[in-house]
C-alpha cells in the first residue's frame, strides 16, 4: 500500500520542474512518517536531474536537506514520539552488516547505501526526495534536529553541515592547525563556519574579491582571490588542510602546492568532469589529495549537536514551491548566499 502525496517534480533532464505527485509506502513497524517542513536545495539536485552524474530514473522528485515533525511511528520504533523535531539526510538505508556499516559510516556501506533519491529501495522501488509534504524512513536513518537550531535553518545541515564537518573532524581541524576553503557557497560557507568553532585559523580562497566580508563575518581569519596568481606563491607551503567545497574543476595543481608538509586537500565538491594532478607536487612535500562524502548516522547527529552547542547555522534564503525553477537558475549562476530552503508549506496549497 502507499499514499500518493503532493511533490516538485522532475519530468526529464531539461524539462522544467512542475508540481505533481509522489508515492510513499504506508509505515511499517521500523518506520517514521515525517511531515515535511523546510526542504534545502543542494547543488547535487541539479546535478541530478540534469544527468551530470549519469541516467536518472525519471519522473524524479529531489532534496536531501529535509527537516520536519514526526506525523507518525511505526510499533517497534523507540527512540521518536510525535511531533519530534527531526530531519532526514542523503541516506534513508544501508545493508546494516558490512565493515563500513558496522564502524557508523553507513555512507560507505560495501553493499550500497540507499540514497534519499534516485536509488532502489528495499522493496524495489525508486526513492523519492525531499522537495514533498512527506517522507517515510526507517527510524535508523532519522535524526533529531535540536531546538537551539532554527527549523528554517536546520535542513542544509544535512547535507552541507555534515559533508563539511566530516573531513574537519576526520583531519583534525582545531587549534594551532591552518585550514583553507576553497569556495563560499553552500559547502563553503558551512566549512568556515565549522572549522571556526572548532579553533583553526580559517582562510577562505575565492576567485574574486567580491565575498571577501561575508567571509570574514563567517568567521574566517584571512580571504584571498585566487584569480590574483599572486595568492599562490604568498600561500604556498601555507595549510595543514584545504578543503575544496567547489562542484567544478580547478587547477588542482596549483591549489595543492599551498599545503604544507603531510598536509591534506579534501575534495568535497563533485564537479562532473576530471582533474588532474603532477605526481610531483604530493611527492615533494608529502602532500595527501583526498576525497570525503557526508558523514554516518551518528556522526551526523554529533554535527547537529554540535552546530547547536556552538550557534551555527546556515546562511538562507527562503523560497516557495513555485519558484523552485528561478531558485535552480540562481544556484547555478552563483547568485545565492548561501542556501536556499524550501517553505514546504508553498507546497501544500
Amino acid at each position: 500500500m502507499s499514499t500518493v502525496i503532493p511533490a516538485i517534480v522532475a519530468p526529464s533532464a531539461t524539462d522544467p520542474l512542475f508540481t505533481g505527485t509522489v508515492e510513499r509506502r504506508d509505515v511499517g513497524a521500523k518506520d517514521v512518517r515525517i511531515d515535511i517542513r523546510w526542504a534545502g536545495i543542494c547543488h547535487s539536485d541539479i546535478h541530478t536531474v540534469q544527468g551530470d552524474w549519469g541516467p536518472q530514473p525519471y519522473p524524479l522528485t529531489v532534496g536531501h536537506e529535509i527537516v520536519g515533525t514526526v506525523a507518525e511511528v511505526g510499533s517497534e520504533v523507540t527512540n521518536f514520539a510525535v511531533g519530534d523535531r527531526v530531519g532526514v539526510g542523503c541516506l534513508v538505508n544501508s545493508c546494516g552488516e558490512c565493515a563500513s556499516c558496522a564502524a557508523g559510516a553507513e555512507q560507505y556501506c560495501e553493499n550500497g547505501a540507499t540514497g534519499t533519491y534516485a536509488a532502489k529501495d528495499v522493496d524495489g522501488t525508486i526513492t523519492q526526495g525531499g522537495y514533498a509534504t512527506s517522507v517515510v524512513v526507517t527510524e535508523g536513518f532519522v535524526l533529531r534536529v535540536p531546538e537551539a537550531i532554527p527549523f528554517e535553518k536546520a535542513a542544509p545541515l544535512l547535507c552541507a553541515g555534515i559533508t563539511t564537518y566530516s573531513p574537519l573532524r576526520h583531519w583534525n581541524a582545531g587549534p594551532g592547525k591552518k585550514v583553507a576553503v576553497i569556495g563560499l557557497g553552500g559547502l563553503g560557507h558551512m566549512a568556515v563556519k565549522i572549522a571556526h568553532a572548532m579553533g583553526a585559523e580559517v582562510t577562505v580562497l575565492s576567485r574574486s574579491e567580491a565575498k571577501r566580508d561575508d567571509a570574514l563575518k563567517l568567521g574566517a581569519d584571512h580571504y584571498f582571490a585566487t584569480e590574483d596568481r599572486e595568492t599562490f606563491r604568498t600561500l604556498r607551503n601555507e595549510f595543514d588542510l584545504i578543503i575544496n567545497s567547489v562542484s567544478a574543476a580547478i587547477d588542482l595543481d596549483a591549489h595543492l602546492k599551498l599545503l604544507a608538509l603531510d598536509g591534506t586537500l579534501v575534495n568535497v565538491g563533485a564537479p562532473s568532469e576530471p582533474m588532474g594532478v603532477r605526481a610531483g607536487t604530493l611527492i615533494g612535500r608529502r602532500r595527501s589529495f583526498a576525497g570525503s562524502n557526508i558523514g554516518g548516522i551518528a556522526e551526523t547527529q554529533e554535527m547537529l549537536d554540535f552546530c547547536a552547542e556552538h550557534g551555527i547555522a546556515p546562511e538562507v534564503e527562503i523560497t516557495s514551491a513555485d519558484q523552485v525553477n528561478e531558485a535552480w537558475a540562481r544556484v547555478l549562476a552563483s547568485d545565492v548566499r548561501y542556501r536556499f530552503v524550501i517553505d514546504i508549506e508553498t507546497l501544500r496549497g
